[in-house]
């Protein structure tokens, strides 16, 4: 089965009001199934450009777009409380009529965390705090009792959030992160869907089985959890403009990575492949911000019309 297509923005990569605006108008009028975005303050390594904040753009677009699938990819709950990511995501779906997808992760990049005084912490706790977190969210969206919580972390009593989601058990979760030991099992506990990122065919039928084992474990279906995908992208019209954007980079080396590289026909071949080992969604890096020809090319490359 072909997976649907989705478009994901890297938004410390100079996104703005006005690149926002256009991608997002472009990624309806399209055919895309959805538009997904990064939640960063900057990139691992200078220069740092403009960065549009995260829940405020999908505010936006909750308002000003009618059909796309949209959510961030992921929000970090080492600078995101898990208290405040809920009480938004209620707002932000239900302004939308319940489009959000709640994608959630454990944080990962050093620079940001250094740069504007939040605690990364090592892989243990920061594991831990992001358990504790993702089940803080779990429960306030979907209980209907008021919520007791006393973690390391996270302590709650009493708690709830209104108004209560319109959609019932407000937005899907997305837990986002290839961990065999950590991520998969909490996407087995508590997610919609689980997201991989940057992986070729083979790893990512190896680590959907992995998940299977876990939700096993954890007594639910394996059609419970959506199988979705988030990788590179270097299309071309013409191999040519392949070659062009590859710039001297090995696209030996970054296949290996699951970017899928090629012409209109190569691009369509591998996302086949990709849904033959289990790819439900696959989220589409778009990094030129400007590029909206290229966007549309695109569109008619990979979207059936």
């Amino acid at each position: 089965m072909k997976p649907e297509i989705a478009l994901m923005i890297e938004g410390q990569d100079g996104l703005n009001w006005p690149r926002w605006q256009r991608i997002a108008r472009a990624a309806e009028d399209l055919g895309f199934s959805g538009l997904f975005r990064s939640d960063h303050f900057t990139n691992p390594d200078p220069p740092d450009l403009d960065a549009l904040e995260l829940w405020i753009s999908l505010a936006w677009l909750a308002s000003h777009t009618q059909r796309l699938t949209f959510g961030s990819l992921v929000t970090p709950l080492s600078f995101r409380h898990p208290v405040l990511t809920a009480w938004m995501a209620i707002a932000v779906d239900d302004l939308s009529g319940g489009r959000l997808i709640l994608g959630l992760g454990a944080g990962w990049q050093v620079r940001e965390h250094e740069m504007f005084g939040f605690d990364l912490l090592p892989p243990r706790e920061r594991f831990l705090r992001f358990r504790e977190g993702v089940e803080v969210i779990y429960r306030l969206l979907r209980s209907a009792e008021p919520v007791d919580f006393r973690g390391r972390f996270f302590q709650l009593k009493g708690a709830t959030l209104r108004p209560r989601p319109q959609r019932p058990g407000g937005p899907p979760l997305l837990i986002g992160g290839n961990g065999p030991r950590q991520t998969l099992r909490i996407a087995a506990r508590y997610a919609d869907e689980w997201n991989a990122v940057l992986v070729p065919p083979e790893r990512f039928q190896r680590l959907n089985a992995q998940l299977n084992e876990y939700l096993a474990q954890e007594g639910r279906p394996p059609e419970q959890v959506r199988r979705s995908l988030m990788t590179g992208l270097v299309f071309g019209r013409d191999t040519a403009e392949v070659r062009r954007k590859l710039s001297g980079r090995s696209g030996e080396a970054l296949r290996a990575r699951g970017v899928l590289i090629g012409t209109p026909l190569e691009i369509r071949e591998q996302i086949e492949r990709l849904g033959e080992v289990g790819v439900e969604r696959l989220m589409l890096q778009w990094l030129d911000l400007d590029d909206l020809d290229g966007l549309e090319h695109l569109a008619r490359a990979v979207l059936e019309r």
